[in-house]
C-alpha cells in the first residue's frame, strides 16, 4: 500500500512539474532578456528600468489609498458584480434563443452584433447616458458580458448529441427531467466555456473603462493613466492586472477540465 502511495505522489509530483516548469522557464527568460537589454543601456533607463526598479515600486505601493491592493480589490468586486448580471441575464436570454425561432432570429441577431463591436465602444454612449459614474462602468462591464453568455449558452444546449436525448427519452425520461438531467447536464462543457470568454472580455472593458478614469472608486486602470509618468509602478500594475487575469484563467480552466473529466470528455495524455 505504501509503495502504491508513494507512486501515486510521485506521478501528481511529475504532472504538476511538467505543467509548471514550462511557465517558469518563460518567465526566466523573460526576466533574463528584460535584465541583459537594460545592463546595457539600449534603451533610457526611464523607458525600460530593471526588474529590480518594478520590484521596489511594486513592493513599496501594495497598500495604501493609492496601493496596488486596494485598486485590485476596487476592480475585482466591479468585475464580479458586473459579470454576475451579464450571466444571469446572458444565461435567460440563451434559452429563449433556443426555445423559440422568432428569438433566436431577432434577439439572436442583436447578440451576434453586439458581440461583433468592442464593449469598450459604449463607453462614450454610457458616459452620456449615466455621467462618470460607477453605472457607466457596470454598464461596459455588463454589455460586454451578456452576448458571450446568450451565444455560448445558445451554442451548447443545440450541440448535444440527438441520441442522448432519444436514449433518455426511450428510458422513459421527458419534461422538465429530460431537460434537467440530460440536456442542461451535457450543454455544462460549452456553457462554461462560454462564460471563460465572458469574464476575459469584461475585464478588459472594465480596465478600459477605469483608465479613463470613470467612476468615483479607484482600480486598476485608475494606476495605469497615473502611473503614465512613472515607468516602474506602471510596469508593476501592467503585472498585477496579468497576475490576476492568470488567476481567474486558471480556475476557469481547471473548472473546465473537471467538468469535462466527469463527462468523459478528456482525452488521456
Amino acid at each position: 500500500m505504501s509503495t502504491s502511495r508513494r507512486r501515486c505522489g510521485a506521478l501528481r509530483a511529475k504532472r504538476v512539474f511538467d505543467r509548471i516548469w514550462p511557465r517558469v522557464a518563460l518567465l526566466a527568460t523573460i526576466l533574463l532578456v528584460w535584465w541583459a537589454v537594460y545592463e546595457t543601456g539600449w534603451i533610457d533607463p526611464s523607458k525600460l528600468p530593471s526588474p529590480a526598479d518594478v520590484w521596489n515600486a511594486f513592493t513599496s505601493n501594495i497598500t495604501g489609498s493609492d496601493g496596488l491592493l486596494p485598486a485590485a480589490r476596487g476592480s475585482i468586486i466591479r468585475l464580479a458584480f458586473g459579470l454576475s448580471v451579464a450571466v444571469v441575464v446572458g444565461t435567460l436570454i440563451g434559452f429563449a434563443m433556443v426555445a423559440s425561432v422568432v428569438v433566436q432570429r431577432s434577439v439572436g441577431t442583436l447578440m451576434t452584433a453586439l458581440q461583433a463591436l468592442p464593449s469598450i465602444a459604449w463607453l462614450p454612449l454610457a458616459i452620456v447616458w449615466f455621467g462618470f459614474t460607477e453605472r457607466a462602468v457596470m454598464f461596459v462591464v455588463f454589455i460586454g458580458g451578456v452576448p458571450a453568455v446568450a451565444i455560448a449558452t445558445a451554442i451548447s444546449i443545440r450541440q448535444v448529441p440527438p441520441t442522448l436525448v432519444r436514449a433518455a427519452r426511450t428510458m422513459g425520461a421527458k419534461g422538465w427531467t429530460l431537460q434537467r438531467t440530460v440536456v442542461l447536464q451535457a450543454c455544462v462543457p460549452g456553457y462554461w466555456t462560454g462564460l471563460q470568454q465572458a469574464w476575459a472580455v469584461a475585464w478588459r472593458a472594465l480596465l478600459a473603462a477605469e483608465i479613463i478614469r470613470v467612476g468615483a472608486a479607484r482600480g486598476l486602470g485608475h494606476l495605469l493613466e497615473a502611473s503614465a509618468q512613472n515607468t516602474a509602478m506602471l510596469i508593476a500594475v501592467m503585472g498585477v492586472v496579468v497576475v490576476i487575469g492568470l488567476a481567474i484563467d486558471s480556475f476557469f480552466s481547471v473548472m473546465d477540465r473537471r467538468i469535462r473529466s466527469k463527462r468523459g470528455l478528456l482525452v488521456p495524455a
